[in-house]
C-alpha cells in the first residue's frame, strides 16, 4: 500500500470529521489538497468563481446541517478572499474549517510572490489559526482545529505550504478520536436557585429569545406558559421561536415590530434566552436583567446584570420549569397581546392600501406573495439591507423552514453564496435566495456555480436600483442620498445568457405567476423583480438617538410597512385572553 502524503492525511481526517465538502478556487500551493480531493470518495470539491462564495457557502451548510464543513483559498490572495465569509460564519457560530494554502515553506518571511501570513491574519476571526511548517505537526495540528471549531462553535485556520502538502506523512501517527458535537451546558446550582429566586418574586416577567434557542421551542413555550411571560425576540431568534407561539409580541430592534419593545420595558425581570442581540439602546437600563447564555463571554456585555448565568437555554429551561411556582396572574401577559396585536393592525392598514397595483412593485408585497408560495420547508437565505427588512416582517417560520443570513456580520453579497451552500445539502428541497440588486451584483459570477452544478436556487432578486438601506441610514443622518444608485442591467437576462431560467416582473400582477413558473423549473432560476426604490417611509418624528443607536422603540423606528402573516397569529393569540 502506498504511502500516504500530508495532503490525503488532511483529507481523510476532514472526512472522519463529518466534512462531505470543500468549496474554494484551484490554485498551485493548492494543487496537492486539491488532487488528494480528487481521488477521495468521501470529499467532493466544489469550484466556485470567488473564495469569498467558498467561505459563504460552507458557512450555510455548517449552519443546515450542524456538521463540520471546509473551504479552501489557494496562497496569498486566494485565501485572502476567505476572510469576509470566515467573520460571518465565526460570528454566526457555524462549525468551518478553512485552508489557507501556503508559499513554498523556504520562501517564508523572505518577500516571496504572493506572500502573507495567514495564520496570523485569520486570527480575529477564528478560535484557532496555525501553520504547518512540518510534516510531524500532521495529523495533531489538523485534529485540533477540528476540535476548536466544532467544540467552540465557530472558525478554525490551517495555514499549509504546498510542499508540505505533497510530503509524505510521518509514520506511526496516532489518529485521536475526533468530537463531532458538542454537548449540552448545566448551569450551577447556584445560579439555578438564584434563577428561581428572582422569577418567584418578579410579577412582570419577558423572555427575549435569539438564536441559542434553536432546538428550544417546546421548553420555552413550556416555560413561559407557567410564568405567563411575553416572548419576544431578536432576529436570529425569529425562524426558532415565533411559530406556534401564543405568547408572541413580536421582535425588538432596528427591524423590529409589535410590542416586543415595551414588553422588555415595562417588565420587572428581562430574561435575555441565548442571545447576543448588539443593540444595548433597545434594552432597559431599569429593570432586574437575567441572561442565559452557552457562550460566558457574552454575559453582560450587552446590558447590566442582575443575574448571569452559564448554560444553553434548553438545559437551563429543563432546570427551571419543575422548581418555579405557576403565576396565575396574567395581567401584564394580557396587556402586551393586546398592545402587539395594535401595533400590528396600524401598520399593515399602511402596507395594505392598493398595493397589488402599485407600480413600481412594493417590496413588502413581493415579500408577502413569495411567502405564500414557498415551501413549508424552504431555506430562505436573506442579502443584508433591505430584504432583512422584508424577511424579518414577511416570512413566516413554522419550525420547518429555515431563515439565513448574515445577521451578525452584516455583509452585503451574502445570500447566493449562502444559497448555493444550502442547496448542496439536500438537492430536492427548496432554496430561495432573497437578494437586492446590489448585493447579487457584488459576487454575480457565483450565478455560474448554480449552472455550473445545476443548483435548483430560486433567486428572487429586490431590483430598486439602488443600495437601499444605506439611503436609509443618509436620510436618517439628515444627509442627501449620494453614491447609492446602481444602473443595472434585465438580470433575468443575464441569468438567461448564463444558461439559467430568468424572467423579469415590472407588474404586481405578473408576480405570482413568474414565482410558481421559477419554483416548477427544475434547475437554476432568477426572477427580476423591479420593486419601488421610494418604498420606505419616514415617520413625522427623528430623534438624535435614532440617529446614534436606534433607540427608539420598534413602533416609531424609522421603517414602515406590513408585517404580513403575523398579524393572524397576534389575532389568534387574543383569543387566549380573558374577556371581562
Amino acid at each position: 500500500m502506498a504511502k500516504q502524503n500530508i495532503a490525503e492525511q488532511f483529507v481523510d481526517i476532514l472526512a472522519r470529521a463529518g466534512v462531505r465538502r470543500l468549496y474554494g478556487v484551484v490554485g498551485d500551493s493548492l494543487n496537492p489538497v486539491v488532487d488528494a480531493v480528487r481521488r477521495s470518495s468521501a470529499v467532493d470539491w466544489v469550484h466556485v468563481r470567488h473564495e469569498e462564495t467558498a467561505a459563504f457557502a460552507a458557512g450555510a451548510e455548517a449552519q443546515i446541517t450542524g456538521r463540520l464543513t471546509a473551504c479552501a483559498g489557494s496562497s496569498g490572495p486566494g485565501n485572502l478572499h476567505l476572510i469576509n465569509g470566515l467573520y460571518d460564519a465565526h460570528r454566526s457560530m457555524a462549525p468551518v474549517l478553512a485552508l489557507a494554502s501556503h508559499i513554498p515553506s523556504g520562501e517564508i518571511g523572505l518577500g516571496y510572490f504572493q506572500e502573507t501570513h495567514p495564520d496570523q491574519l485569520f486570527r480575529e476571526c477564528s478560535h484557532y489559526s496555525e501553520l504547518i511548517s512540518n510534516p510531524r505537526q500532521m495529523p495533531r495540528l489538523l485534529q485540533t482545529a477540528v476540535q476548536h471549531a466544532i467544540g467552540r462553535g465557530g472558525v478554525s485556520v490551517v495555514a499549509l505550504p504546498g510542499d508540505i502538502a505533497a510530503q509524505p506523512a510521518p509514520d506511526k501517527t496516532a489518529e485521536t478520536a475526533l468530537v463531532t458535537a458538542r454537548p449540552t451546558v448545566r448551569p450551577g446550582d447556584a445560579e439555578i436557585d438564584r434563577l428561581v429566586e428572582l422569577i418567584d418574586r418578579a410579577e412582570r416577567i419577558t423572555l427575549f429569545c435569539g438564536s441559542g434557542t434553536a432546538g428550544a421551542h417546546a421548553e420555552v413555550m413550556e416555560f413561559a406558559g407557567k410564568i405567563k411571560s411575553p416572548v419576544g425576540h431578536a432576529l436570529r431568534g425569529k425562524e426558532f421561536i415565533q411559530y406556534d407561539n401564543p405568547y408572541d409580541v413580536g421582535m425588538s430592534g432596528l427591524l423590529g415590530y409589535g410590542a416586543a419593545y415595551e414588553a422588555t420595558h415595562e417588565c420587572d425581570l428581562l430574561i435575555l434566552l441565548g442571545t447576543d442581540f448588539p443593540y444595548n439602546a433597545f434594552l432597559p437600563d431599569d429593570v432586574t436583567i437575567a441572561q442565559i447564555d452557552v457562550r460566558p463571554e457574552r454575559l453582560g456585555r450587552r446590558s447590566r446584570l442582575d443575574l448571569a448565568v452559564w448554560g444553553d437555554a434548553k438545559e437551563t429551561l429543563r432546570c427551571l420549569i419543575p422548581r418555579v411556582r405557576p403565576k396565575e396572574n396574567r395581567r401584564f401577559l394580557d396587556k402586551m397581546l393586546k398592545k402587539h396585536a395594535e401595533a400590528l393592525e396600524g401598520v399593515v392598514k399602511a402596507y395594505t392600501r392598493k398595493v397589488d397595483k402599485h407600480v413600481p412593485i412594493h417590496p413588502e408585497y413581493v415579500a408577502s406573495v413569495l411567502d405564500e408560495l414557498a415551501d413549508d420547508d424552504a431555506v430562505f437565505t436573506v442579502d443584508t439591507g433591505m430584504c432583512n427588512v422584508w424577511a424579518a416582517r414577511y416570512l413566516t417560520p413554522n419550525g420547518r423552514r429555515r431563515i439565513i443570513g448574515s445577521f451578525s456580520h452584516g455583509s452585503m453579497a451574502n445570500a447566493l453564496p449562502m444559497a448555493i451552500g444550502a442547496q448542496f445539502t439536500d438537492r430536492g428541497r427548496q432554496v430561495v435566495s432573497m437578494s437586492g440588486d446590489g448585493g447579487f451584483a457584488m459576487l454575480m459570477g457565483d450565478f455560474l456555480t448554480l449552472v455550473q452544478y445545476d443548483l435548483p436556487v430560486k433567486v428572487v432578486l429586490f431590483d430598486n436600483s439602488s443600495l437601499g438601506m444605506v439611503e436609509l441610514e443618509m436620510l436618517v443622518a439628515g444627509l442627501p442620498s449620494y453614491g447609492t444608485a446602481n444602473k443595472n442591467p434585465d438580470f433575468a437576462a443575464v441569468a438567461r445568457a448564463c444558461g439559467a431560467y430568468g424572467v423579469r416582473v415590472e407588474k404586481p400582477r405578473q408576480l405570482a405567476g413568474a414565482l410558481k413558473d421559477a419554483f416548477r423549473h427544475k434547475g437554476p432560476a432568477l426572477v427580476n423583480v423591479v420593486t419601488d426604490p421610494n418604498a420606505l417611509s419616514i415617520p413625522p418624528r427623528i430623534s438624535a438617538d435614532m440617529v446614534t443607536g436606534f433607540a427608539l422603540s420598534a413602533s416609531k423606528i424609522v421603517l414602515d410597512g406590513g408585517v404580513g402573516r403575523m398579524l393572524q397569529m397576534a389575532r389568534s393569540n387574543l383569543r387566549n385572553v380573558p374577556r371581562p
